[in-house]
């Protein structure tokens, strides 16, 4: 069936609509998205549940008074990540320049002049993709691994967006060979780590509690010889763009034991948590999976009629 069908005319409305509101000014994005963000957490009531009790998870030592604003914040940023979701959609460089900025690129550059596999270690925080188009516009193209997305006019448009500046997509289930191909090349490869990794991942602890994570960043490090550089991307107060932070890449990585590897990278995570607790994505089932034997985290879904 072809896009332009009447089918489609709803999503062809709602990608233009996402694509005029990243024309404004980012100050005004800011407001819109913070506000609707706000309003969002007193309709979200599953996801704020999700929320809240990953936040007595991984941030005990705060009070319930702190994690509830720490949480209401949350959803102010994941509004502002919405309302942003156009900036990139054919923005310039000069204006992804204006918008965000670049911190310690020198960590990387250095890398990718040489030629050296690099993977950019990106975990979910409500800048990502942002931050993500940012890196292909002013720092390098990269490879990152893509899952399609059911609506054919959205993923034509993501797709084409993430692409624009010369970005390579790999199938998330496509054959691992093209992906470390494309790393020896010189491609920085973009891994997004902390999801929950269902019964194929290895339980390691994440904020002092078993979560099931895949265990492949040291294998990457291993097959390609990659250097794994941690990258954070993160959402400036009052409208005032946001922050592409590179950290220092990791020494004496991969170790050669995957559980060492996949628990330094959970602290990794863990550390830049706490500089910046409210920009987490903590409205996702991070825990879901359990190890055998141990009773669910979360309340069960409710089942729509």
């Amino acid at each position: 069936m072809s896009l332009s069908h009447p089918k489609y005319w709803p999503s062809w409305f709602v990608v233009g609509l996402v694509y005029g509101l990243g024309r404004l000014p980012f100050p005004l994005i800011w407001a819109l998205g913070t506000g609707v963000g706000r309003l969002t957490y007193l309709l979200a009531g599953s996801r704020r549940l999700v929320g809240r009790r990953n936040l007595e998870i991984c941030l005990p030592e705060a009070t319930p008074r702190e994690r509830e604003r720490i949480l209401r914040a949350q959803f102010g940023w994941l509004g502002v990540a919405a309302f942003c979701q156009g900036v990139g959609w054919g923005a310039s460089r000069a204006r992804l320049a204006r918008v965000v900025k670049v911190r310690n690129r020198e960590r990387i550059d250095g890398y990718i002049a040489e030629g050296r596999p690099v993977i950019v270690l990106v975990p979910h925080f409500v800048g990502l993709e942002l931050g993500g188009a940012a890196f292909t516009a002013l720092v390098h193209s990269g490879v990152y691994m893509y899952q399609r997305i059911r609506n054919p006019v959205v993923d034509r448009q993501v797709r084409r967006a993430r692409q624009q500046y010369g970005s390579v997509s790999i199938e998330r289930h496509d054959d691992l060979r093209g992906l470390v191909r494309e790393m020896k090349k010189g491609t920085p490869f973009f891994y997004l780590p902390d999801q929950d990794g269902g019964r194929r991942g290895l339980f390691v602890p994440f904020c002092g509690v078993a979560a099931s994570t895949v265990p492949m960043l040291g294998r990457f490090a291993a097959m390609t010889g990659a250097v794994v550089i941690p990258t954070f991307a993160r959402f400036l107060s009052w409208g005032r763009g946001l922050e592409l932070i590179f950290d220092p890449p990791l020494e004496h990585f991969p170790s050669g034991d995957r559980t060492a590897d996949t628990l330094r990278m959970n602290q990794i995570i863990e550390a830049r948590i706490q500089t910046m607790p409210d920009q987490y994505f903590w409205v996702h089932r991070r825990f879901k999976t359990r190890p055998p034997g141990e009773a669910p985290i979360y309340p069960p879904k409710r089942r729509r009629r």
